[in-house]
């Protein structure tokens, strides 16, 4: 008895050979989820400019739709946030380029919690019939937040944005940029249900009809629309053509000297549009009609200071045409970022002041309590801009240009207000000397295109240090520019004045989507309460 008891305990106390495997295994069950919807955020980045990988979108939604399925608030949370940071700490790395980390990682931190929000949307409306329809309209809704609050919203990363080489780019003409991001995330839910149900198949042999069919649809309904749309892009002349220059001037250096360097930028972009006015003369380049220089041409306000007035005139003078100049002017004690419009013999005749104005770079919000954190900040953003109040709209030559001044290119409103101002085509001078030589140029070209393509115009994207184009309402660029070189782009180009349904739409599309979220998330809510209860019965 005594050596049986004995043997007993001890074989209580023995631990399977197997324990400390399984318990590894367990472990690795527990942070896969995890591991994928990081490396699925990142698979995502990948998917965006300057890369042309644009399908990638598609798998990094369908690994993202695996990982919330049927997850808790709490997990869903967390697993989104990780895919947020997988996402937009490689994308929005430029924001640091010359002021350091920290700007960068507290952007990422923040907009990450509008897409760990997300993730607790679409964990909820993961198992409701039609799951990917009501998943991909949580994803639009955090897009829209997003682009909201704070501090007026950052729409940087917005789906659409990562599709100007894609299939879907036509659907940007039918509802803008949230049915075009909807499609793709659509495209991406279905293709996870698709596998999902296959999966289960061959598990069990059965086969859900009505829920196969609404993944299939998922993946091909996007696909099918998309082919369809290409019918409302044209590169047709409505409104006969102007011949438009884009001027380049470069700048002495890259980085936060630039602002620094005010009279060589204008000089610089002076000297190119001269350069191109003896070649026209010279009769190798064809004579432009209007002449576009970026934003931040002229720092040096031409309004107080007469030698930079001079310096834009002997310029427009030489290339006898108008040029909408990019200025930094003070007036009534407030700075504005401002497009004026310089006709060759009547001087300055028109202005545009910039509306959608960047935080933390042209204003600081909260400027107390940053400069308690960080006095350098306060010292480099010394005075705010302020806000403009109106579309600019410039009558040039025979064509209605509407000015787009840089950052306002991300948001949906400043784009769509110069089109139903009457722009023929649009301008978006930019200056992206401050970022070196960062992805962020060829986001923001993307989506120039995007933007192209939703309101069927032509876009032209004059900057100081590059990359500059002329893009065609198709969205194709036909000619561009490389970094940090002067250069000029001149071209015969296409005016129009047809609407397109997003143009006519405005946010009507991308509210129905919020809508399409709220009762999805109101069904997954009811569903879960009526679950308790009947659990609790």
């Amino acid at each position: 008895m005594t050596v049986t008891a004995t043997s007993v305990d001890e074989s209580d106390q023995l631990e399977p050979p197997s324990a400390p495997a399984s318990r590894w295994a367990a472990r690795l069950r527990r942070l896969l989820p995890a591991a994928a919807a990081a490396l699925s955020g990142v698979l995502l980045y990948v998917s965006f400019p300057p890369r042309t990988l644009w399908w990638l979108a598609l798998p990094a939604f369908a690994v993202f739709g695996w990982v919330l399925r049927g997850r808790g608030w709490k997990a869903a949370f967390g697993l989104g946030y990780l895919f947020g940071l997988g996402f937009l700490l490689p994308l929005l790395v430029w924001t640091g380029v010359e002021v350091g980390p920290g700007p960068w990682l507290a952007l990422v931190a923040i907009e990450a919690i509008f897409v760990a929000l997300v993730g607790v949307g679409v964990a909820a409306v993961s198992k409701l019939p039609g799951a990917p329809v009501w998943a991909a309209a949580v994803w639009i809704a955090g897009e829209a937040a997003r682009a909201r609050v704070p501090f007026h919203g950052f729409p940087w990363g917005k789906i659409a944005f990562g599709q100007a080489d894609g299939v879907f780019l036509p659907l940007a003409a039918v509802g803008g940029t949230p049915v075009l991001g909807f499609a793709v995330v659509l495209c991406g839910f279905g293709l996870y249900d698709v596998v999902r149900l296959v999966v289960e198949r061959r598990g069990t042999g059965a086969v859900r009809r009505p829920a196969a069919a609404v993944a299939l649809l998922s993946v091909v309904v996007p696909v099918v629309g998309a082919l369809a749309a290409r019918g409302l892009v044209s590169d047709k002349a409505e409104d006969g053509t102007v011949t438009v220059a884009a001027i380049q001037g470069n700048v002495p250096r890259a980085g936060l000297d630039f602002n620094a360097q005010r009279r060589a930028v204008l000089d610089y972009h002076a000297r190119e549009t001269e350069r191109l006015a003896a070649e026209v003369k010279a009769g190798k380049v064809a004579k432009p009609d209007i002449v576009l220089w970026p934003e931040n041409s002229s720092d040096v306000d031409p309004y107080t200071d007469p030698e930079a007035a001079a310096t834009i005139e002997q310029a427009a003078q030489a290339i006898d045409a108008p040029i909408s100049v990019g200025g930094v002017v003070e007036r009534g004690g407030k700075l504005y970022n401002e497009q004026i419009l310089w006709d060759p013999v009547k001087g300055p005749t028109d202005t545009y002041d910039k509306r959608q104005i960047q935080p933390f770079g042209e204003y600081l919000p909260l400027r107390s309590l940053v400069g308690a954190i960080n006095k350098n900040w306060t010292s480099m953003v010394r005075q705010d801009f302020s806000r403009g109040t109106k579309p600019g709209v410039f009558r040039m030559a025979n064509a209605k240009v509407g000015l787009v001044t840089c950052y306002e290119a991300a948001f949906d409103w400043a784009v769509r207000s110069e089109v139903t101002d009457g722009a023929q085509l649009i301008s978006v001078p930019s200056n992206n000397a401050t970022f070196d030589r960062s992805e962020m140029t060829y986001q923001q070209l993307a989506m120039s295109r995007v933007r192209a393509v939703e309101h069927s115009r032509t876009v032209t994207v004059p900057v100081t240090s590059g990359v500059s184009a002329i893009i065609m309402p198709d969205g194709r660029i036909t000619q561009r520019t490389g970094m940090f070189v002067p250069a000029s782009l001149v071209q015969k180009v296409p005016l129009r004045s047809s609407e397109t349904p997003a143009t006519l739409m405005g946010t009507l599309p991308e509210m129905l989507l919020v809508l399409v979220a709220a009762g999805g998330l109101g069904w997954a809510i009811s569903a879960g309460v009526r679950g308790r209860r009947t659990g609790d019965v």
